[in-house]
């Protein structure tokens, strides 16, 4: 954890400074640009190539598949990273998630690809990442210090952002040049590096599952190293009303955010008449925006209820504006806007879970986050591809503004909670209330 000289007054960035999470940061980026290089290879493949008829609905499916294991398996989830050495769970995540995409493309390069294949290797894909991304959300204050905690939670929110670029600029373009074969080919590749970076890794603490990080409890007091009891996911989200207000809101939310990915090909194909390569430039262009919300939202002012709910109304008049006035830069400005927003709701809004939530909650509470926020996804994915089928393109991007709206507005009222008591356990201090959280901006 040591960190390389740096003049007085000036910082390295952390992921320099900090090489444990700097190589768990660049294997994150890795996973997600894979996962998100096949689910926009595959969208754009279905869109394109494979079905004739029904193009929104087969789109809605596979985008429904790739993440229902976040949702259905969040009680798995949540027991596998309390009870297991994170290095174990994440190394794990993405050999098996290498190994099922270098498979995919064998099998694609052999002989005709059916599309039940295709969506049974974007289940398995997308389990493996319900596993990776809240057991790496869960180290981050095994990776780094207490004041750091903010900068990582931006660093690893902007992975998404990253991930979307890669799959922007890789995905499309892929199946345009190479085919499935050669989608499968380049996921798996960058999924096995992220193996190999994790195995690397040495965590401040580990549960002690698998005997990993033995050197930190051989001296340890028995009592010590007994783990605290761990609450259901019932109970975790009942002890933290304001969060769960919190959490409702973004869901519905995402009932409409989240329909971009369906809306993007099927603007493309139908609105644009464009190809591969505009596909791209509109996943880079949301991508980019993502990033620069994730390394400047903690920058920006405000209490995070009162930002996330300015961000939500200022994404609903982006995405208006393609379904007002059709064209590639304007949808591009657009997304570029929506990215933005995105990114700043991430890191405001992760960054204040970390504090409310108490340390022996965490693993249970992301993995119940992610499957929260995720449970619309397959919804909207569906609802939106069968809407496809019978509305233009543009009129879902109208749809989306309009749904976004009552989200914003329930967000700004749910103020602040009386009392910081929501968050803490028995034996732990109280955590710090958004109030105090936003205070320190």
């Amino acid at each position: 954890m040591s960190a390389p000289l740096v003049d007085e007054g000036r910082r390295a960035p952390l992921v320099l400074r900090n090489r444990a999470f700097g190589a768990v940061w660049l294997s994150q980026v890795l996973t997600q640009a894979a996962v998100r290089m096949f689910q926009v290879g595959v969208s754009w493949w279905l869109v394109a190539y494979a079905v004739e008829g029904g193009r929104g609905l087969a789109s809605g499916l596979f985008m429904a598949v790739s993440t229902l294991p976040a949702v259905a398996l969040a009680p798995v989830v949540a027991r596998v990273v309390a009870r297991s050495a994170h290095r174990s769970v994440l190394r794990t995540a993405a050999a098996v998630a290498g190994a099922v995409a270098l498979a995919l493309a064998g099998w694609a390069w052999t002989s005709g690809l059916p599309l039940p294949a295709v969506y049974a290797a974007t289940l398995a894909l997308a389990t493996c990442q319900a596993f990776f991304d809240p057991c790496l959300t869960t180290s981050v204050p095994e990776l780094v210090d207490d004041e750091d905690i903010e900068t990582a939670t931006g660093f690893e929110l902007s992975t998404q952002s990253l991930a979307g670029l890669g799959g922007a600029l890789l995905g499309a373009v892929t199946v345009d040049g190479a085919g499935l074969a050669g989608l499968g080919a380049g996921c798996g590749a960058a999924y096995l590096a992220a193996a190999l970076l994790v195995t690397g890794v040495r965590f401040r603490t580990a549960p002690g599952a698998d005997g990993e990080h033995t050197e930190h409890t051989e001296n340890t007091d028995h009592t010590e190293n007994a783990a605290p009891e761990r609450r259901t996911l019932r109970a975790i989200l009942g002890g933290l009303p304001y969060v769960r207000r919190i959490l409702v809101c973004f869901t519905a939310a995402n009932l409409f955010t989240t329909a971009v990915f369906v809306v993007i090909p099927l603007y493309t194909r139908t609105v644009l008449d464009g190809g591969g390569s505009t596909v791209a430039l509109l996943e880079a262009s949301l991508g980019c925006g993502t990033l620069l919300g994730s390394f400047t939202g903690a920058r920006v002012p405000g209490r995070p209820t009162v930002t996330g709910a300015c961000c939500l109304a200022l994404m609903a008049g982006a995405l208006a504006l393609p379904g007002l006035f059709p064209g590639r830069p304007v949808f591009a400005g657009s997304l570029v806007v929506a990215g933005w927003c995105v990114g700043v709701i991430g890191v405001r809004f992760v960054a204040l879970f970390q504090r409310l939530v108490p340390t022996a909650d965490k693993p249970g509470f992301f993995a119940v986050m992610q499957a929260v926020l995720g449970a619309s996804f397959p919804v909207a994915s569906l609802l939106f591809g069968l809407a496809g089928d019978q509305l233009s393109a543009r009129t879902l991007c109208l749809v989306q503004a309009a749904g976004l709206l009552p989200a914003a507005v329930a967000l700004a009222l749910l103020g602040s909670p009386e009392a910081p008591a929501d968050s803490a356990s028995p034996g732990e201090p109280a955590a710090r209330t958004p109030e105090t959280v936003g205070s320190e901006r």
